[in-house]
């Protein structure tokens, strides 16, 4: 089917796909989601094998986690603002090569820097997936409650991307090698190339934000630099020069960007965006969840294999409770997202996370196995159900040429969160060992674990305030004052 001419015009204008070819879109951008969800946890149950093969010390395995994400986060912005000046399915493509492309340097990577590099490299092509695809979804999709589905089928992809990602790594380690888990990637990612260029129409917005190179440098600057103190502080010392100069230059950095973005017109990051209270509310959720999810993930791992001398294969068994809820948990959210709102998911959600947080807090290396397995059960049905209503929310009520960036400033929220679980939990646990690690590492764990309990309840809480009444009255209010500013979409075959 051929779309063609240029739309300026109301959402209802907008040209419609049939209903199968909406439903093709619709899988191939769940494609794209799915390999950068299962990219983001998949490497964490090879960490022991990569740190065994290429002599890598806990803060390298930080890097391996976080190279990913920060620049991930740094360009997610900036991936949306190009996927509309140059269209969104060249975009999106690109975005595909890069992506598969830097998966295939990952599994021949020598060493510890040249593994680093080229996740960065799979971090760029990534950045081009996410909120593009999120973007071609909304202007796909154009009936409300279709969308809200949409919407909900997208968000529950994350959280069953993330959630398989320590099986199917588990297996691969186990069977092939650590480098087993980039080469999932490149069929998946070469199949979505290919059905991206016969199934999805090209589209862009009639015109197009302009780039903001201070904003994108400024936000770099601060994840950078935040990063790099959290890992290396541990080694460095918490006062050192070094360290605190880090956390200085972040928040100069910070200081600089808030008020530059508020006096540009086409900012980077609209801040206008955060009067509405659940999108504001959405945006501290997704840094919450995947800081949960990160130091989970990371914590876990290293309990398991290192402390209990697991295999990778029996450390991702050890965790199929928490996959299990979150397959089946996250599109049940989805459809619950899409009937009667994001309350119920959001507040079991933030439940699930505390009592699992709470749950490890004691643990030790010989904490009974149904304990562990509560845990993780609690988890997996507290992650299951916050991502459709994260994503949803995000994009809910603003204007139709404003999604891909409201999709992408919750994608960057996301990759914040993890890169901040993985850096902080890491770093504040690392410092706690004391002893040989085998023995310290449980006990030193707990400040983690009370902080994935944290999260939780600030998930639990919010997912109460958003919802009200006086909350989706700002969201109005804020959509209506974006709309006079928000452009149509273009489209073309």
């Amino acid at each position: 089917m051929s779309i063609t001419g240029r739309v300026s015009a109301p959402p209802d204008s907008a040209p419609v796909l049939s209903s199968r070819r909406r439903m093709l879109v619709l899988g191939i951008c769940c494609m794209s989601l799915f390999i950068v969800g299962l990219d983001n946890t998949i490497v964490n149950i090879a960490l022991p094998a990569i740190r065994h093969d290429l002599n890598a010390s806990v803060s390298g395995l930080q890097w391996i986690i976080d190279a990913y994400t920060v620049v991930l986060a740094s360009l997610l912005m900036l991936a949306g603002s190009t996927g509309d000046r140059f269209g969104r399915r060249r975009t999106f493509q690109t975005g595909l090569v890069l992506f598969t492309l830097g998966s295939l340097m990952c599994s021949l990577a020598p060493g510890l820097g040249w593994l680093i590099a080229a996740r960065a490299l799979q971090a760029v092509g990534g950045s081009m997936l996410n909120p593009v695809a999120m973007s071609i979804i909304t202007n796909t999709f154009t009936e409300p409650r279709e969308r809200a589905r949409a919407i909900g089928v997208w968000g529950s992809v994350v959280g069953v991307s993330m959630a398989l990602g320590p099986l199917v790594g588990g297996s691969l380690v186990e069977s092939a090698g650590w480098q087993a888990i980039f080469w999932i990637n490149i069929p998946v990612g070469l199949a979505a190339f290919v059905l991206c260029a016969l199934f999805v129409p090209e589209s862009r917005a009639p015109r197009a934000r302009r780039m903001d190179p201070v904003g994108q440098l400024l936000v770099i600057v601060v994840l950078t630099t935040v990063t790099y103190a959290f890992i290396e502080a541990p080694a460095a010392g918490w006062g050192s020069p070094r360290t605190l100069a880090c956390f200085a230059v972040a928040a100069l950095a910070l200081a600089c960007l808030v008020p530059y973005e508020l006096r540009r017109a086409e900012p980077l990051i609209d801040l206008r965006f955060f009067r509405s209270v659940p999108f504001a509310g959405a945006t501290v959720i997704a840094v919450c969840a995947l800081a949960a999810l990160g130091g989970f993930l990371f914590l876990n791992t290293l309990y398991l294999q290192d402390v209990l001398g697991l295999s990778a294969l029996h450390a991702g068994l050890y965790t199929l409770p928490m996959a299990g809820l979150t397959v089946v948990c996250a599109p049940l959210a989805g459809r619950i997202v899409g009937s009667a709102g994001p309350r119920v998911p959001l507040v079991v959600a933030g439940t699930g996370l505390t009592l699992s947080g709470l749950v490890l807090t004691g643990l030790s290396a010989d904490m009974p196995l149904w304990r562990l397995m509560v845990a993780y059960v609690l988890f997996g049905l507290g992650f299951g159900m916050v991502n459709a209503p994260i994503t949803n929310t995000a994009v809910s009520g603003m204007p139709r040429a404003r999604a891909g960036v409201a999709a992408a400033v919750a994608s960057t929220s996301r990759q914040i969160g993890q890169v901040l679980g993985v850096a902080v939990i890491g770093s504040l646990v690392t410092s706690a060992v004391s002893g040989p690690f085998v023995t310290g590492f449980p006990v030193a764990s707990r400040i983690g674990w009370w902080i994935v309990a944290g999260t939780g309840l600030v998930i639990l809480l919010l997912g109460i305030l958003t919802t009200t009444g006086w909350a989706r009255d700002s969201a109005a209010r804020t959509a209506a004052r974006l709309a006079p500013t928000a452009e149509g979409t273009a489209y073309t075959s």
